[in-house]
């Protein structure tokens, strides 16, 4: 049955215009992102309607405007609970929408509280300390190497090549830098020097499933020390994928990413970054329940092109997830 889909989102272009800074809109997403769904869907034979921002998408449920179903890939623009607030409005008005729910938004952008949700499982991740102070940098107990990124980010922003703190006396500059640049505490973890992948997974409860394991694998332009933001936003010069299975590790972050994302609350889909310590053995890094849909640039989509699954066919398992969730 073809849905009508409201499609709920931040554009940087809007906020652009509004004098918000280039970083400061890193994790919005952009026309073609937009008109990629809408294409997908119209090919699914849905029906979209641009909404926009939550506070538009507040306006119209205030004044009795419905959906079949909202695709939400909002990002919010203030506070720490940021991703929660198209979710929270969507239940409010009772309003079936996709991904995860509020509180599943929030824990998760949040990467320290994340971290103790997952350790609770008994899911390996690194030791790590939250800092709001030099004072409080210069008192973490943790042997270097370590690595510092803002708490509650996405889209690896404030992830540089500064990150990695090799040299203890360095970490409180580091995080005074972090913390006046982006005016929320730094998380500080243990830095952990094996190989790294990104893992997607759709569906939700036992249906979830891994659509694959993505190395991720820096080129010689590339920093090293970390999948950047600039490694990210270069990444046709400074990164390569590749799917990988049939080895241990592959099995093992396909293992510990469908535990963080039931430990979590994820559902219709969601990407959790992995990697491994010095013994090889893979750490929960964070996850994303609102991962990037963009068809060409993002990781969800990317990984799905590399398994032989369309675009189409990425949303529309979204979506049928949603709508199965809804009993749509």
């Amino acid at each position: 049955m073809a849905l009508r889909i409201g499609l709920v989102y931040d554009l940087k272009d809007d906020y652009l215009r509004a004098g918000f800074s280039p970083e400061a809109v890193m994790e919005f997403d952009s026309e073609d992102t937009v008109a990629g769904i809408e294409g997908a869907l119209a090919e699914l034979g849905h029906r979209s309607e641009r909404v926009g921002r939550a506070r538009e998408l507040a306006r119209r449920l205030v004044a009795g405007e419905r959906w079949d179903l909202v695709l939400n890939f909002a990002e919010g623009v203030w506070g720490r609970s940021r991703e929660a607030q198209a979710p929270a409005l969507c239940e409010l008005f009772d309003q079936p929408y996709t991904f995860a729910d509020p509180l599943t938004c929030a824990v998760t952008l949040d990467k320290a509280v994340a971290k103790r949700i997952v350790r609770d499982h008994g899911i390996a991740t690194a030791p790590f300390a939250v800092v709001a102070s030099e004072a409080e940098a210069r008192a973490v107990d943790l042997p270097a190497p370590l690595f510092a990124k803002p708490v509650a980010e996405g889209s690896s922003k404030g992830v540089t090549g500064r990150s990695l703190v090799r040299d203890r006396g360095e970490l409180p500059a580091v995080c005074a830098e972090m913390l006046a640049r982006f005016g929320q505490p730094v998380l500080v973890e243990t830095f952990l020097p094996g190989r790294e992948a990104t893992v997607g997974i759709v569906g939700h409860g036992p249906g979830a499933h891994v659509v694959g394991v993505m190395e991720v694998a820096f080129t010689s332009k590339a920093e090293v020390t970390a999948y950047t933001a600039l490694n990210k936003d270069e990444y046709l010069d400074r990164v390569s994928y590749r799917l990988i299975s049939g080895e241990r590790f592959a099995e093992q972050a396909r293992a510990l990413a469908l535990g963080v994302f039931h430990a979590l609350g994820c559902r219709d889909a969601a990407r959790v970054d992995v990697r491994c310590d010095a013994s090889g053995m893979p750490h929960f890094l964070e996850v994303n329940p609102l991962p990037g849909i963009n068809l060409v640039r993002s990781d969800l989509p990317i990984m799905a092109r590399l398994a032989g699954m369309s675009y189409a066919e990425l949303i529309g398992a979204i979506v049928d997830s949603a709508r199965a969730r809804h009993g749509l």
